[in-house]
């Protein structure tokens, strides 16, 4: 016969009071000393407490808090270098945007839920105590809003995490990755109490007496938070396709009207169902509980892991109880001694070291007044009465003696010397590190400096296993709130700039021809691993040094730009947003800095938009004169020769004239020659004239 939701509650109620015990029994005289060392070292007064400051009751009670230096230098080291949450590919491939992603949305997370307060104070009850703790937490984006189904992450610190955070004894790794069970007690008033929960603890019955924790006291009431591991089985429908391949689709999917669509919709395609398979799957389930029983089942919260992260600063399992402590634990019985030779010191300086003179009374009778203003009026002489034998005369006398002021003791000496160095040894040389020399050789400084880190690295070391484990935690709960289909959010970059991405995208490969989800968390294998460095002000810092350090050594002033560049872009102030962008801009023309999607489609528009500048118009202004001028050599270079050519022909042309003339001149000549040479007959006189004779050819 199946059990009822009141029998159900009623045994989960009745096996997390039993389990509770067990462990709250087990590991409760540890967790008390984890938070008697938090008041140590923090609460004024704590390190008399106990019988020991019964011994020094109406004596001075110093405390000479040398532990605390300590302590916030382990803190100081931790803020310096902050922890960063990174998510890589499981496979080990290069280039996968969704790591990008992640580690946007991971900041945001943070940076919108004040993450850094959880952080520092897990981080520093760990080193004080021992052991801290905060948890992970879905809440809707805008509570207020009664539309806005939307959900995101919050990172919340636990307080008194020592006291208030107990895992089931069977788990015994350190990120408690193997747990399945966590109890988080939350002390709260009886009256706030019956207001919130309508619930009376004087009607709880006497069973509640039986616990060892006494969970209803007339100051406090607590209340608890159960976060229990189950493995629920489910069915999943596998489909297949025409291209042969499978879809698998969870039964609760093909529920109601959306699923026997749904179902509809993949006969429609050619999917047809080849078979079913049971798969078992972690979920959580959240009770809240008191005393007297279950107050509220909250179900099954999102992601597949308990969402309560501890921190512990040294971790040991002796016997099958795991034990923890911080750095305060150690210097404590030394950090006594100190107080009790302070104490001891004071109310030894605070007695006279004057010696003060012994006389009778008959001595300084009428003197008392005198004596006692001595301090005050600073009389020349002090006068006492003179002494009388027994026959009545006069026998001077002094004091019969003088007090001697309080010695300090060999062994309180001895001790001091022991004790500061004990304190040395325990909590490692503050002064050396705080009091550097300035003419000490940077290895020197080096050394010391690694000295120091030494006593640093353990917790930061176990502190970045728990940052590990919150981005597990993280990705797991935001693989189930983050449902919607093109739900824009916000990221963060590792520079603090913010911008947003839209999850779940439909998209389609060309290449394969299939459909597919862009930024879909579901499909992503992310590993995710927690790196130790600087914060982003310190690398920022180292950055612009070593900028500056090789710009006063080169020479090109190519170079030198680029590095000027480089150093505004890495610095920070108020006032340098808008020098650090115009840097930035003036950095991607310049091809220093690969640009984004959107400079790079910013920087072809200008291009191609932009106006040459005076440089530009003035250097094409002379390569189109230069061409015009050299056009212009070339047309009279042409003209020239031709010129040239028209003076030859004229002159071929003369000399062919002139030989034509000469020609004809030697032709008539020979013409008129040939003419002579012939014979004539003799003329008949007429006129009684004689013949003219024949020229001399000789």
């Amino acid at each position: 016969m199946a059990k009822s939701k009141a029998e159900r509650l009623a045994e989960v109620h009745s096996d997390a009071m039993r389990e509770f015990d067990e462990i709250q029994s087990a590991v409760w005289d540890e967790r008390q000393q984890c938070v008697e060392d938090r008041k140590f070292v923090h609460v004024a007064g704590e390190q008399w407490a106990g019988a020991w400051g019964d011994q020094y009751e109406n004596r001075p009670r110093l405390e000479v808090n040398k532990i605390q230096l300590a302590v916030t230098r382990i803190i100081n080291e931790y803020r310096a270098n902050r922890i960063s949450v990174l998510f890589i590919p499981r496979d080990g491939a290069t280039g996968d945007e969704m790591t990008d992603v992640c580690a946007g949305l991971y900041r945001a997370d943070e940076q919108d839920s004040n993450a850094m307060e959880a952080y520092d104070n897990a981080f520093e009850e760990a080193v004080c105590g021992g052991f801290g703790a905060w948890r992970l937490r879905a809440a809707y984006e805008d509570e207020e809003d009664d539309e806005n189904e939307q959900q995101r992450v919050k990172i919340e610190p636990i307080f008194d995490a020592d006291t208030t955070v107990f895992f089931d004894l069977d788990a015994k790794r350190q990120d408690k990755a193997d747990a399945k069970r966590c109890y988080v007690l939350t002390p709260m008033t009886p009256q706030a109490y019956k207001e919130k929960y309508d619930d009376e603890p004087d009607s709880w019955g006497k069973g509640i007496q039986d616990w060892a924790f006494g969970w209803s006291g007339p100051d406090v009431v607590y209340v608890c938070e159960l976060y229990k591991v189950e493995e629920v089985t489910e069915v999943v429908h596998v489909f297949r396709g025409l291209d042969e391949e499978d879809m698998k689709v969870p039964a609760e999917e093909l529920e109601g009207e959306e699923g026997q669509q749904k179902a509809e919709e993949l006969a429609a395609t050619g999917f047809r169902e080849v078979r079913q398979k049971r798969m078992k799957r972690r979920k959580v389930h959240k009770y809240i509980l008191s005393g007297g029983g279950i107050l509220e089942d909250e179900g099954y919260i999102a992601g597949n892991c308990i969402p309560i992260i501890p921190v512990y600063g040294k971790r040991r399992v002796i016997d099958g109880i795991e034990r923890c402590m911080g750095h305060v634990r150690p210097a404590k019985d030394i950090q006594r001694l100190i107080n009790m030779q302070m104490s001891s010191l004071a109310e030894i300086s605070s007695l006279s070291s004057t010696e003060i003179p012994i006389v009778t009374p008959e001595q300084m009778a009428g003197h008392t007044m005198m004596w006692a203003d001595q301090n005050v009026k600073k009389y020349p002489y002090l006068m006492l009465n003179a002494m009388r034998d027994a026959e009545g005369n006069v026998q001077p006398a002094g004091p019969l003696g003088y007090t001697k002021p309080p010695q300090l003791p060999p062994a309180l000496a001895a001790l001091f010397q022991i004790t500061e160095t004990g304190m040395q040894e325990i909590l490692g040389n503050q002064q050396a590190g705080e009091q550097l020399q300035p003419q000490m050789s940077g290895k020197a400084v080096e050394l010391i400096q690694n000295k120091l880190d030494m006593q640093v690295f353990l917790y930061v070391d176990n502190l970045s296993k728990a940052m590990s484990r919150c981005g597990q935690v993280w990705l797991s709960m935001e693989r189930d709130i983050l449902v919607e289909e093109r739900r824009r959010m916000k990221t963060i970059d590792e520079k603090g700039e913010v911008s947003s991405v839209e999850m779940n995208v439909p998209a389609y490969d060309p290449e394969t021809g299939q459909d597919f989800i862009e930024n879909d968390l579901n499909s992503a294998i992310l590993d995710v691993v927690a790196e130790v460095g600087p914060s982003s002000s310190s690398r920022r810092a180292a950055v612009v040094r070593a900028l500056t350090g090789i710009a006063s050594i080169t020479e090109d002033p190519q170079m030198k730009s680029a590095l000027l560049l480089s150093t505004l872009m890495n610095m920070e102030g108020e006032g340098m947003t808008d020098l650090r962008e115009f840097a930035r801009s003036k950095a991607v023309q310049m091809g220093i800095v690969k640009p984004t999607e959107e400079e790079a489609k910013m920087l072809a528009e200008q291009q191609a938009n932009a106006k040459p500048d005076a440089n530009t118009q003035y250097l094409m202004a002379a390569a189109e004169e230069a061409t015009a001028g050299a056009a212009q050599n070339r047309a009279k270079t042409v003209d020239t020769i031709a010129s040239a050519s028209l003076k030859e022909a004229q002159r071929i042309k003369t000399l062919a004239e002139a030989g034509a003339t000469q020609n004809d001149a030697q032709i008539a000549s020979v013409q008129a020659l040939q003419g002579l040479l012939q014979p004539q007959a003799s003329p008949t006189p007429s006129s009684g004239m004689p013949a003219t004779p024949p020229p001399n050819m000789s």
